[in-house]
């Protein structure tokens, strides 16, 4: 049976969306490197430049501004075409914003610049126009490449399920057809380490079932004749014949995408910091050089020729570069500063929002876990027996077998034995032959079916802490009991605590049984958890918490956690969980350590600080520059030309970058 199926309907969108980004942020690459590589030599041929450098003192060649004019067309029309068209959709949308701003900006200094060429008198601004477009280019590609991380957590999702499954027919034979073509009542056989198909139910046969990835149980789930099984799921044991019961939109796994999709479209409607600045900022500008304009047409009658310098001046300085790269210089810088720690941001917007973060759920399985079994108690029963012989004799017989208790016993103890007549007893345990004697591994289920009765106080305190006891026979006398936990964190109490000291509330959510939350949540110092939760009650919990009017983040390893991981504001995903958790999440900790998710919250405080400051310093200086541009000293001998609104905006630009780097500090 093949491990990944053919693309389902389900995922149409997301890939359609995913490429579609992709393609618009290598369009604005592509635009920005030829209009930059246009502007050096426009920069060149214009006199402000050529004053500043040693050839300026030579007379320019006959026609130079035609050639700036051709140069400065193909920027304006090609690099600028993003914006031109953005402002339609951003009125349309009754929400003007940055493209607004900037094609208000550059058509206003085009035209002007347009109308100096064919003869009316003042400077052209070509320059200005292109290096403007340059930076809006870059800091529009910057930002886009920051906030993209396009899910494919619905492709990796539909990936689950085998693409094959064994169809049982009526007269005995097995033929293989795609998973796609099953219907319910079909019979199906399912082999040892396969994939289960589809949702259904054991007609014949024992195994124990891993659905750690789908409902986060640790341990794994014995199937015997009438259990039900979900698709996606991993059979670990014996072979099985089963009944499929639900297939396609129907089916748990297709219920679990249902609810990526739906969590993930929610989030769609955050407007960033910067676009309400963009916003703000254009109607201001707008504002500015209408009135601009009106006074020194109709008050001051100083001619047209002046006013429109005036007016473009004004439009040029209230768009400045600095704040195109303000909000995707912090960004950019925090993601590289934050990867280079193993902190992958995917969504910046996300990202963003960690600052407020009042309540962080942690899954428990694999995430304050280690999410695999460790012997942590060793019990001898019997006065003539040790307890080192006790883990000796089980690690012999379960060095033989692939269960993952097996595994986690035999791991506990280097003294093996030689193992004669070993066999599997599916769903009980193993049993087989040590020194002549005949010895079983088996759980409570097994002594319970052969009457056996254990009176220990020290077991009753194993079971009321969560954890899994099996039992060691020697000749039909119970020995030994041997308890086993999914063991937590070294760092995960230290995370509660950081956490409580910022004032943050720590949820556990689990589907594992009550007794081992209690006991994870009270050697963590969590004060509330919900256990025996699935999937889509994960996702509702996550409701029900942001209900209670807190900006809540989510952190997981499991398929299981993604519905709740994009539910949340916030979705946090530990590095070594499932590739769709990774996909469905907003932050992935690459080095599996809860303390990381401590560390994004306080890494999105210190950016968004940053973030302030640089606004503050991208249109701060408005307060001074537009009135300056406007003119209002101009009695005073004081007036801003558009190369001086030009250098202002290079100063600001120079000073939100180097801000953007002391992060690195």
């Amino acid at each position: 049976m093949k491990n990944s199926a053919p693309t389902t309907d389900n995922t149409e969108p997301a890939i359609s969306s995913e490429h579609h980004d992709v393609a618009m942020i290598a369009d604005y690459w592509k635009r920005f490197l030829i209009s930059t590589i246009l502007t050096l030599p426009l920069l060149f041929l214009s006199p402000f430049i050529r004053d500043l450098l040693p050839f300026g003192r030579y007379p320019a060649f006959k026609g130079v501004e035609y050639i700036s004019f051709l140069l400065a067309s193909f920027i304006y029309f090609y690099g600028g075409y993003p914006f031109l068209v953005g402002i339609s959709d951003e009125l349309q949308a009754r929400q003007p914003g940055m493209k607004t701003l900037v094609a208000t900006a550059i058509t206003t200094a085009y035209l002007y610049s347009s109308a100096i060429v064919l003869g009316l008198p003042g400077s052209a601004l070509f320059w200005e126009l292109a290096t403007l477009i340059d930076i809006m280019l870059l800091g529009h590609w910057l930002e886009m490449r920051s906030v993209r991380g396009a899910s494919r957590a619905l492709e990796e999702l539909a990936r689950l399920l085998p693409a094959e499954a064994h169809l049982l027919k009526d007269d005995g034979t097995i033929k293989e057809i795609p998973t796609e073509k099953l219907q319910p009542g079909n019979t199906i056989i399912i082999k040892p380490g396969e994939r289960i198909p589809a949702d259904g139910v054991v007609i014949k046969g024992e195994t124990s079932v891993n659905e750690a990835m789908l409902t986060g149980e640790a341990q794994p789930v014995t199937k015997t004749p009438r259990d039900p099984l979900i698709g996606g799921a991993v059979n670990s044991e014996g072979s099985i014949i089963a009944r499929v019961t639900k297939t396609g939109r129907e089916s748990y796994l297709s219920q679990v995408v249902e609810l990526v999709h739906q969590a993930q479209q929610s989030k769609s409607k955050v407007q960033s910091l910067a676009d309400r600045t963009a916003m703000w900022l254009t109607l201001a500008a707008l504002g500015s050089g209408a009135l601009t304009l009106i006074i020194w047409m109709l008050v001051v009658k100083a001619g047209l020729a002046f006013a429109l310098e005036r007016t473009v001046t004004v439009m040029v300085i209230a768009c400045p570069h600095a704040l195109g790269l303000a909000i995707p210089l912090v960004i950019s810088t925090s993601i590289s500063l934050s990867a280079s720690n193993g902190l992958l941001v995917r969504n910046r917007l996300a990202f963003e929002r960690a600052k407020d973060i009042k309540a962080l759920i942690y899954d428990k399985t694999g995430t304050l876990t280690e999410g695999k079994f460790g012997v942590t108690d060793i019990l001898a029963l019997s006065e003539k027996i040790s307890s080192k012989t006790v883990i000796s004799l089980a690690a012999s017989i379960e060095k033989r077998s692939e269960h993952p208790i097996a595994q986690a016993i035999a791991a506990a103890t280097s003294s093996i034995e030689e193992v004669a007549s070993f066999r599997a007893l599916p769903g009980k345990g193993a049993q087989g032959e040590v020194n002549g004697h005949d010895i079983k591994i088996v759980g409570p289920g097994y002594l319970r079916d052969s009457n056996h009765l254990l009176k220990e106080q020290s077991l009753k305190a194993l079971a009321l802490q969560g954890k899994t006891v099996v039992f060691v026979i020697m000749d039909k006398e119970v020995i030994g009991a041997i308890a086993l936990t999914d063991t937590i964190k070294p760092e995960a109490a230290e995370a509660v605590s950081r956490l409580r000291r910022m004032g943050i509330k720590t949820i556990m959510l689990t589907g594992d049984n009550p007794q081992t939350a209690a006991w994870v949540a009270k050697n963590t110092g969590i004060e509330e958890y919900f256990a025996e939760i699935l999937p889509d009650q994960k996702a509702a919990r996550v409701k029900e918490i942001q209900e209670r009017h807190l900006i809540v983040g989510m952190v997981g390893d499991g398929i299981n956690d993604a519905p709740a991981l994009a539910q949340a504001d916030v979705g946090i995903a530990i590095g070594a969980g499932t590739d769709v958790a990774l996909e469905a999440a907003d932050v992935i900790l690459v080095k599996n350590n809860p303390l990381d998710a401590v560390t994004i919250i306080e890494l999105s405080r210190i950016t968004y600080n940053k973030m302030v400051q640089n606004l503050l310093w991208a249109t701060g200086y408005n307060i001074i520059a537009l009135p300056l541009a406007a003119g209002v000293l101009y009695s005073l001998g004081i007036l801003f030309s558009p190369a001086m609104g030009a250098i202002f905006m290079t100063l600001s630009t120079l000073i939100v970058t180097v801000n953007a780097q002391s992060l690195k500090l």
